[in-house]
């Protein structure tokens, strides 16, 4: 299989850092914003995280030439009707505010008992070729809301997410426990399952 050149439309460091960890080994060199600067990141304005993670994707693939890898995920609160969604980046009001983001949350979910605090991450990923090609994997990790935050690793609302079987939040759990379980970890695998079928074909092709 010969070496595929794939963009990553993601400015965040944890996420590049899972995707390389899933897809090591594999004969891809994988590419991100930092190879291509100049790439005006698209707002985030769709309703769902398929819309979202394929106009990121799509949006990188013209403008780099070369197929792209986008994901968009986030937390959905079944209290809160799904709350904070296609919003969790920037619930608090400034993207990537994750200390503001867990605040919000944790101040939204005061008196609601253990019971009531199902939620789960959801995690869409955008394949797209330079030819208008694309392919989404969605995928899901079931889980409750902490009272509190706790651990030191991972990202976003990690801290307060205690995946379904388990009593530590994400991030409590190290890199590869986390990977093994998480919505962004699953959909991860089966992109790497398809990379090693050769699908999708497109991403294989020479240009005409």
């Amino acid at each position: 299989m010969k070496e595929i050149r794939l963009a990553v439309a993601t400015r965040n460091a944890g996420k590049i850092r899972e995707i390389r960890k899933a897809l090591e080994g594999l004969p891809l060199r994988l590419l991100t914003c930092e190879d291509f600067p100049d790439w005006p990141v698209p707002e985030e304005e769709g309703s769902t995280f398929e819309e979202n993670a394929l106009e990121k994707a799509e949006s990188l693939a013209r403008f780099s030439g070369l197929p792209s890898l986008a994901d968009d995920s986030g937390l959905e609160v079944d209290a809160l009707d799904g709350a904070p969604g296609v919003s969790s980046a920037y619930y608090a009001g400034r993207h990537g505010d994750d200390a503001g983001n867990v605040a919000r949350l944790l101040t939204e979910m005061e008196g609601i008992p253990s019971e009531g605090r199902g939620a789960r991450f959801v995690c869409v990923l955008a394949l797209a070729g330079p030819r208008g090609e694309r392919r989404l994997i969605r995928e899901t990790c079931e889980g409750r809301i902490a009272e509190e935050p706790r651990g030191e690793g991972g990202f976003g609302y990690d801290p307060v997410f205690v995946p379904r079987g388990h009593s530590r939040t994400m991030a409590e759990l190290t890199l590869e426990e986390k990977n093994a379980l998480s919505h962004r970890g699953k959909a991860l695998r089966r992109l790497r399952e398809l990379l090693e079928r050769g699908e999708p074909t497109w991403l294989f092709s020479d240009p005409s």
